[in-house]
């Protein structure tokens, strides 16, 4: 079925990644684009973990982590513990593109993340992150050629991270530039039912500079300020686009999780070491290294907070029985909520695979699902020796205080129900 232009019913997505509700009304009397959607809804709920590809996941499948099978940044293969890095790949269930396109509604699609390497899509597609290869990121295939043209620019260059600002702030502001451009070439035929742009700059600045953000005395402040000004000129390119479509229209806006300034990261391989339940057969070769886990280890952990107990069912050198298992995993909770820093308690929760997912989780969940209070950034490398450290950065994800806007008003209260605002709007229901 063929629309006229003004027939066509339009849903517009603009991914805000890492931006704090609170932060987004900080800044909203300043940015006058931002004031025109920070404010006007409730914040989210990120899902467990509160990470960027689980949660953007999330949206694109309109399901929750056990429905779409992505818990975190990687994978450990159960024979010989080396560590992968998740991508599209290892999603589990169909994307509501796939059902749009069943439909014959067109998408159009800048900067997702997790949706790399690239799979063939009714409309157009530039994934985001953990895309390393232009080739790999689009689809079609002939967009390869106009977007090397524009010098499309997959992710800034974090390498230098904290020490080395100027570079940094730089490589967003080339990132969020090209960002622009390939919305140029995508929006303006409108020959689209669904556009989707996410800008991620924020996110990759709040890990290094995020106080920089909230404190107008920072030094970094200025550059901080600078580039909101830019951002909030690509936002008002986007609201104003949208503001001129014709027809049934809608807009949301939405952050992926939260973020915080940083009191320390929190290693949970080192919990487990100190406390008996992990050893190594020998020193790591990386903080990746998790090839050195020993046998006789009850447990590990994997990035951000996520704990499998060493079982022999699952793991080719477990030897810890599945009736062993659940004593294990209630010993480490109970002592994962007794751990502080500086009189602190760090865990908000330590849930079960149960609690956190209910029942038949697809993929390969965790034992246990460990969630920080706001300021500690779990982590679970094979190569530090303390709990508590600094290592780099200055910001962390949260799990509430997401931004969301809809530009009718509506309301929901965790991030796979975004992927669902689009589904209901055209009338669409997934089928198991």
């Amino acid at each position: 079925m063929f629309f006229k232009q003004k027939e066509r019913k339009r849903l517009v997505v603009l991914g805000l990644d890492g931006l704090p509700a609170s932060l987004a009304l900080q800044w909203a009397t300043k940015l006058p684009n931002l004031g025109r959607i920070a404010g006007k809804c409730e914040p989210i709920s990120a899902e467990l973990p509160e990470l960027s590809p689980v949660n953007w996941t999330s949206f694109f499948t309109a399901q929750k982590p056990e429905k779409h099978g992505l818990y975190g940044f990687t994978s450990i293969d159960p024979q010989n513990y080396t560590l992968s890095i998740n991508n599209f790949e290892q999603v589990l269930c169909p994307t509501i593109f796939d059902a749009l396109g069943e439909k014959g509604l067109v998408s159009k699609i800048i900067n997702l993340p997790n949706t790399y390497p690239a799979k063939s899509v009714r409309g157009m597609l530039i994934s985001g992150f953990v895309a390393d290869s232009l080739e790999k990121a689009v689809q079609p295939p002939f967009l390869l050629g106009p977007l090397r043209d524009a010098g499309y620019q997959l992710e800034a260059d974090t390498s230098r991270g904290i020490m080395d600002p100027d570079y940094l702030f730089d490589q967003v502001a080339l990132t969020l530039e090209r960002r622009l451009k390939a919305l140029e070439m995508f929006w303006n035929d409108l020959a689209w039912d669904l556009f989707t742009i996410v800008f991620t700059e924020t996110d990759r600045l709040f890990h290094f500079f995020y106080p920089a953000f909230e404190d107008e005395n920072h030094p970094l402040y200025p550059k901080a300020a600078e580039f909101m000004h830019n951002w909030d000129r690509a936002i008002g390119i986007v609201l104003d686009k949208f503001e001129a479509l014709p027809g049934d229209k809608k807009l949301i806006a939405f952050a992926d999780h939260g973020f915080a300034a940083l009191e320390t990261e929190v290693d949970l391989n080192t919990f487990l070491v100190q406390h008996g339940y992990l050893e190594y057969t020998q020193p790591a070769k990386d903080q990746w290294d998790s090839t050195i886990i020993s046998p006789s280890s009850k447990a590990f952990a994997l990035d951000p907070g996520r704990i499998y107990i060493h079982t022999s069912d699952r793991f080719g050198r477990g030897q810890v029985s599945p009736e062993q298992a659940m004593n294990i995993a209630s010993e480490i909770a109970a002592k994962l909520m007794l751990l502080e820093f500086n009189g602190q308690k760090i865990m908000d929760s330590v849930q079960t695979t149960r609690e956190a997912y209910g029942v038949n989780p697809i993929g390969d969940p965790p034992d246990l699902i460990c969630t920080a209070r706001p300021g500690f950034d779990l982590k679970a490398k094979f190569d530090r020796v303390e709990i508590f450290g600094f290592h780099g950065r200055t910001g962390t994800h949260t799990v509430k205080d997401a931004f969301f806007y809809s530009s009718d008003g509506q309301q929901i209260s965790t991030m796979h129900q975004t992927g669902q605002i689009i589904l209901d709007w055209f009338n669409i229901t997934l089928t198991d």
